[in-house]
Protein backbone atom coordinates (compact mmCIF):
# COMPACT_ATOMS: atom_id res chain seq x y z
CA UNK A 1 0.00 0.00 0.00
CA UNK A 2 1.11 3.59 -0.25
CA UNK A 3 1.85 4.59 2.85
CA UNK A 4 -0.44 7.24 4.47
CA UNK A 5 1.00 8.86 7.28
CA UNK A 6 -1.83 8.35 10.64
CA UNK A 7 -2.32 11.20 13.49
CA UNK A 8 -4.47 9.74 16.05
CA UNK A 9 -6.54 11.53 18.56
CA UNK A 10 -8.19 9.67 21.82
CA UNK A 11 -6.28 6.18 23.47
CA UNK A 12 -9.18 5.57 25.22
CA UNK A 13 -10.75 1.89 25.54
CA UNK A 14 -11.07 1.37 21.64
CA UNK A 15 -8.25 4.10 20.71
CA UNK A 16 -5.48 2.46 22.70
CA UNK A 17 -6.14 -1.25 21.15
CA UNK A 18 -7.10 0.72 17.17
CA UNK A 19 -3.81 2.38 17.46
CA UNK A 20 -1.60 -0.62 19.07
CA UNK A 21 -2.70 -2.89 15.70
CA UNK A 22 -2.57 -0.15 13.33
CA UNK A 23 1.30 0.29 14.25
CA UNK A 24 1.88 -2.96 14.46
CA UNK A 25 -0.19 -4.18 11.02
CA UNK A 26 -0.05 -1.30 8.92
CA UNK A 27 3.07 0.05 8.31
CA UNK A 28 1.55 3.47 8.53
CA UNK A 29 3.44 6.06 10.74
CA UNK A 30 1.14 6.62 13.75
CA UNK A 31 1.55 9.99 15.48
CA UNK A 32 -0.57 10.09 18.62
CA UNK A 33 -2.31 12.49 21.32
CA UNK A 34 -4.18 11.55 24.58
CA UNK A 35 -4.64 14.12 27.70
CA UNK A 36 -3.30 10.83 29.49
CA UNK A 37 0.17 10.54 29.36
CA UNK A 38 0.61 7.22 30.38
CA UNK A 39 -1.68 6.50 27.50
CA UNK A 40 0.78 8.11 25.13
CA UNK A 41 3.45 6.18 26.40
CA UNK A 42 1.86 3.03 26.41
CA UNK A 43 1.57 3.84 22.30
CA UNK A 44 4.85 5.28 22.37
CA UNK A 45 5.76 1.85 23.59
CA UNK A 46 4.12 -0.24 20.80
CA UNK A 47 5.89 1.88 18.66
CA UNK A 48 4.01 4.87 17.65
CA UNK A 49 5.69 8.63 17.84
CA UNK A 50 4.31 11.29 20.31
CA UNK A 51 2.64 14.18 19.14
CA UNK A 52 3.45 17.64 20.16
CA UNK A 53 0.10 19.06 19.93
CA UNK A 54 -2.90 18.35 18.14
CA UNK A 55 -2.73 20.91 15.78
CA UNK A 56 0.78 19.56 15.05
CA UNK A 57 -0.50 16.04 14.24
CA UNK A 58 -3.11 17.54 12.09
CA UNK A 59 -0.58 19.41 10.01
CA UNK A 60 1.52 16.62 9.65
CA UNK A 61 -0.51 13.41 8.88
CA UNK A 62 -2.61 12.82 5.36
CA UNK A 63 -5.62 10.84 7.84
CA UNK A 64 -6.15 12.67 11.19
CA UNK A 65 -8.18 9.94 13.29
CA UNK A 66 -10.31 11.36 16.45
CA UNK A 67 -11.67 8.86 18.56
CA UNK A 68 -13.23 10.64 21.78
CA UNK A 69 -16.25 10.67 24.22
CA UNK A 70 -18.65 13.20 22.65
CA UNK A 71 -19.96 15.16 19.33
CA UNK A 72 -19.41 18.30 21.78
CA UNK A 73 -15.21 17.58 21.91
CA UNK A 74 -14.47 17.08 18.52
CA UNK A 75 -16.47 19.72 17.22
CA UNK A 76 -14.48 21.90 19.92
CA UNK A 77 -11.58 20.93 18.90
CA UNK A 78 -11.85 20.77 15.33
CA UNK A 79 -13.68 24.00 14.32
CA UNK A 80 -12.92 27.98 14.53
CA UNK A 81 -9.64 29.58 13.62
CA UNK A 82 -7.47 27.48 15.94
CA UNK A 83 -9.44 24.43 15.03
CA UNK A 84 -7.76 21.20 13.79
CA UNK A 85 -8.99 21.66 10.20
CA UNK A 86 -7.19 24.81 10.14
CA UNK A 87 -4.58 22.92 10.80
CA UNK A 88 -4.90 20.37 8.01
CA UNK A 89 -3.64 19.30 4.39
CA UNK A 90 -6.04 19.88 2.00
CA UNK A 91 -6.79 16.49 0.69
CA UNK A 92 -6.16 14.91 3.70
CA UNK A 93 -9.06 12.96 5.61
CA UNK A 94 -10.71 14.05 9.01
CA UNK A 95 -11.70 10.06 10.16
CA UNK A 96 -14.05 10.88 13.01
CA UNK A 97 -14.16 6.95 14.80
CA UNK A 98 -16.25 8.82 17.66
CA UNK A 99 -19.54 7.86 17.92
CA UNK A 100 -21.77 10.98 17.52
CA UNK A 101 -25.06 12.65 16.35
CA UNK A 102 -26.84 13.07 12.71
CA UNK A 103 -26.36 16.71 13.46
CA UNK A 104 -22.52 16.26 14.18
CA UNK A 105 -22.39 14.51 10.95
CA UNK A 106 -23.70 17.13 8.67
CA UNK A 107 -22.00 19.91 10.66
CA UNK A 108 -17.74 18.32 10.16
CA UNK A 109 -18.54 17.20 6.78
CA UNK A 110 -19.48 20.81 5.78
CA UNK A 111 -16.68 21.95 7.72
CA UNK A 112 -14.39 19.67 6.13
CA UNK A 113 -15.50 20.33 2.82
CA UNK A 114 -14.77 24.36 3.43
CA UNK A 115 -11.41 23.41 4.32
CA UNK A 116 -10.49 21.14 1.29
CA UNK A 117 -10.72 18.47 3.78
CA UNK A 118 -12.41 14.60 3.27
CA UNK A 119 -14.89 13.81 6.62
CA UNK A 120 -14.50 9.99 7.34
CA UNK A 121 -17.90 8.86 9.23
CA UNK A 122 -16.31 5.47 10.75
CA UNK A 123 -17.99 4.89 13.99
CA UNK A 124 -17.06 1.39 15.25
CA UNK A 125 -18.85 -1.28 17.32
CA UNK A 126 -17.64 -4.08 19.90
CA UNK A 127 -15.72 -3.70 22.77
CA UNK A 128 -12.04 -2.61 24.23
CA UNK A 129 -11.19 -6.22 24.16
CA UNK A 130 -12.16 -6.35 20.39
CA UNK A 131 -9.55 -3.20 19.87
CA UNK A 132 -7.40 -4.78 21.55
CA UNK A 133 -7.30 -7.84 19.26
CA UNK A 134 -7.75 -6.02 16.19
CA UNK A 135 -10.93 -7.65 15.35
CA UNK A 136 -13.74 -4.28 15.76
CA UNK A 137 -16.71 -3.51 13.41
CA UNK A 138 -16.10 -0.41 11.55
CA UNK A 139 -19.21 1.42 10.29
CA UNK A 140 -18.21 3.60 6.65
CA UNK A 141 -20.96 5.77 5.00
CA UNK A 142 -19.73 7.99 2.22
CA UNK A 143 -17.84 7.45 -0.89
CA UNK A 144 -16.68 4.08 -1.97
CA UNK A 145 -13.62 5.95 -3.38
CA UNK A 146 -12.78 7.12 0.32
CA UNK A 147 -13.50 3.89 2.29
CA UNK A 148 -10.90 2.31 -0.64
CA UNK A 149 -8.77 4.95 0.33
CA UNK A 150 -8.83 4.35 4.39
CA UNK A 151 -10.03 0.38 3.90
CA UNK A 152 -6.10 -0.96 4.15
CA UNK A 153 -5.97 1.48 7.27
CA UNK A 154 -9.18 -0.01 8.55
CA UNK A 155 -7.89 -3.60 7.59
CA UNK A 156 -5.08 -2.92 10.44
CA UNK A 157 -7.80 -3.30 13.46
CA UNK A 158 -11.23 -4.52 11.81
CA UNK A 159 -12.51 -7.61 11.39
CA UNK A 160 -15.74 -6.16 9.51
CA UNK A 161 -15.89 -3.23 7.58
CA UNK A 162 -19.45 -2.17 6.77
CA UNK A 163 -20.24 0.09 4.18
CA UNK A 164 -23.47 0.76 4.93
CA UNK A 165 -24.55 3.53 2.64
CA UNK A 166 -23.94 7.52 1.92
CA UNK A 167 -22.46 9.86 5.00
CA UNK A 168 -24.61 9.83 7.59
CA UNK A 169 -26.09 6.31 7.80
CA UNK A 170 -22.89 4.89 9.70
CA UNK A 171 -23.64 7.01 12.62
CA UNK A 172 -27.31 6.55 12.27
CA UNK A 173 -26.93 3.00 12.15
CA UNK A 174 -24.60 2.73 15.10
CA UNK A 175 -26.55 4.83 17.47
CA UNK A 176 -29.82 2.60 16.81
CA UNK A 177 -27.53 -0.34 17.62
CA UNK A 178 -26.50 1.14 20.96
CA UNK A 179 -29.64 2.03 21.75
CA UNK A 180 -30.77 -1.14 21.42
CA UNK A 181 -27.79 -2.85 23.36
CA UNK A 182 -28.15 -0.27 25.92
CA UNK A 183 -31.86 -0.53 26.51
CA UNK A 184 -31.23 -4.66 26.23
CA UNK A 185 -29.05 -3.73 29.73
CA UNK A 186 -31.38 -1.55 31.67
CA UNK A 187 -34.35 -3.97 30.97
CA UNK A 188 -32.31 -7.30 32.23
CA UNK A 189 -30.87 -4.78 34.83
CA UNK A 190 -34.48 -4.03 35.96
CA UNK A 191 -35.44 -7.92 36.22
CA UNK A 192 -32.21 -8.68 37.88
CA UNK A 193 -32.92 -5.96 41.23
CA UNK A 194 -36.50 -7.02 41.09
CA UNK A 195 -35.74 -11.04 40.97
CA UNK A 196 -32.91 -9.64 43.89
CA UNK A 197 -35.83 -7.73 45.66
CA UNK A 198 -38.24 -10.84 45.83
CA UNK A 199 -35.39 -13.47 46.89
CA UNK A 200 -35.25 -15.38 43.93
CA UNK A 201 -32.02 -17.48 43.26
CA UNK A 202 -29.96 -15.37 40.84
CA UNK A 203 -28.13 -17.86 39.22
CA UNK A 204 -31.45 -19.49 38.30
CA UNK A 205 -32.43 -16.32 36.83
CA UNK A 206 -29.64 -15.62 34.66
CA UNK A 207 -29.56 -19.31 33.59
CA UNK A 208 -33.23 -19.45 32.43
CA UNK A 209 -33.46 -16.16 31.30
CA UNK A 210 -30.10 -17.02 28.90
CA UNK A 211 -32.29 -20.49 27.78
CA UNK A 212 -34.88 -18.99 26.68
CA UNK A 213 -36.22 -15.60 25.07
CA UNK A 214 -34.39 -12.80 26.79
CA UNK A 215 -31.16 -14.07 25.96
CA UNK A 216 -29.01 -11.79 24.76
CA UNK A 217 -25.55 -10.06 23.35
CA UNK A 218 -25.40 -7.80 25.95
CA UNK A 219 -26.18 -10.06 28.83
CA UNK A 220 -23.92 -13.46 27.56
CA UNK A 221 -20.92 -10.12 27.63
CA UNK A 222 -22.06 -8.57 30.84
CA UNK A 223 -25.00 -10.46 32.75
CA UNK A 224 -22.60 -13.16 34.68
CA UNK A 225 -20.56 -10.03 35.48
CA UNK A 226 -23.45 -7.51 36.98
CA UNK A 227 -24.20 -10.78 39.32
CA UNK A 228 -20.40 -11.02 40.32
CA UNK A 229 -20.34 -7.16 41.59
CA UNK A 230 -17.42 -6.75 38.65
CA UNK A 231 -18.40 -3.46 36.83
CA UNK A 232 -15.24 -3.05 35.01
CA UNK A 233 -15.94 -0.31 32.18
CA UNK A 234 -15.43 -2.26 28.94
CA UNK A 235 -17.95 0.11 28.24
CA UNK A 236 -19.15 2.92 30.28
CA UNK A 237 -22.03 3.91 31.75
CA UNK A 238 -21.28 7.39 30.84
CA UNK A 239 -20.71 6.75 27.35
CA UNK A 240 -23.81 4.98 27.09
CA UNK A 241 -26.16 7.55 28.61
CA UNK A 242 -24.48 9.87 25.67
CA UNK A 243 -25.38 6.96 23.31
CA UNK A 244 -29.02 7.07 24.49
CA UNK A 245 -28.88 11.08 24.42
CA UNK A 246 -28.20 11.17 21.30
CA UNK A 247 -30.73 9.01 20.03
CA UNK A 248 -33.39 10.18 22.25
CA UNK A 249 -33.05 14.07 20.72
CA UNK A 250 -32.57 12.23 16.76
CA UNK A 251 -35.94 10.17 17.24
CA UNK A 252 -37.97 13.49 18.36
CA UNK A 253 -35.96 15.21 15.86
CA UNK A 254 -37.54 12.60 13.50
CA UNK A 255 -40.72 13.22 14.24
CA UNK A 256 -41.67 9.91 16.03
CA UNK A 257 -42.53 8.93 19.50
CA UNK A 258 -39.35 8.27 21.98
CA UNK A 259 -40.90 7.10 24.96
CA UNK A 260 -38.81 4.00 25.50
CA UNK A 261 -35.53 6.14 24.60
CA UNK A 262 -36.49 9.13 26.95
CA UNK A 263 -36.97 6.39 30.10
CA UNK A 264 -34.04 4.56 29.05
CA UNK A 265 -31.62 7.63 28.87
CA UNK A 266 -32.79 8.56 32.34
CA UNK A 267 -32.50 5.69 33.71
CA UNK A 268 -28.80 5.41 33.10
CA UNK A 269 -28.69 9.86 33.96
CA UNK A 270 -30.11 8.69 37.26
CA UNK A 271 -27.40 5.87 37.97
CA UNK A 272 -24.62 8.41 36.42
CA UNK A 273 -26.07 11.32 38.99
CA UNK A 274 -25.87 8.66 41.44
CA UNK A 275 -21.98 8.28 40.81
CA UNK A 276 -21.24 5.19 38.97
CA UNK A 277 -20.76 7.05 35.51
CA UNK A 278 -16.91 5.82 34.95
CA UNK A 279 -18.57 2.60 35.69
CA UNK A 280 -19.65 -0.10 33.32
CA UNK A 281 -22.84 0.08 31.80
CA UNK A 282 -24.52 -2.48 33.56
CA UNK A 283 -23.85 -0.06 36.94
CA UNK A 284 -27.30 1.04 35.97
CA UNK A 285 -27.90 -1.67 38.26
CA UNK A 286 -27.33 0.26 40.90
CA UNK A 287 -29.96 2.80 40.62
CA UNK A 288 -32.77 0.51 41.10
CA UNK A 289 -30.87 -1.37 44.15
CA UNK A 290 -30.47 1.67 45.57
CA UNK A 291 -34.17 1.79 45.67
CA UNK A 292 -34.66 -1.47 46.54
CA UNK A 293 -32.13 -1.62 49.57
CA UNK A 294 -30.85 -5.36 48.01
CA UNK A 295 -27.90 -6.23 45.92
CA UNK A 296 -28.68 -8.43 43.27
CA UNK A 297 -25.70 -10.72 43.27
CA UNK A 298 -24.96 -14.41 43.14
CA UNK A 299 -25.13 -16.47 46.24
CA UNK A 300 -20.93 -16.88 46.39
CA UNK A 301 -20.41 -12.98 46.09
CA UNK A 302 -23.33 -12.62 49.23
CA UNK A 303 -20.77 -15.18 51.38
CA UNK A 304 -17.71 -13.42 50.16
Amino acid sequence: MSKEKVGFVGLGGMGSGVVKNLVARSGCPVTVFDLDDGKVEAAVNNGAERGKSINDIAANCSIFAICVTTAEVVQELSLGPNGVLSAMQKGSVFLDHTTVSPEHVDVMSTACAEHGVLYAEAPMTRTPIHAQRGEVNVLFGGEESLLERLRPVFDAYAENIFHVGPIGHATRLKLIHNYIAFANVASWCEGFALAAREGLDMSKVIGIISAAGGKSGMMDLYGEATLKRDFTPHMSLSNAQKDVRYYAEWIEQAGLPGFMAQTVHQTYALASIMGHGDEGCSAVIKAYESLSGVEACLEDEKQS
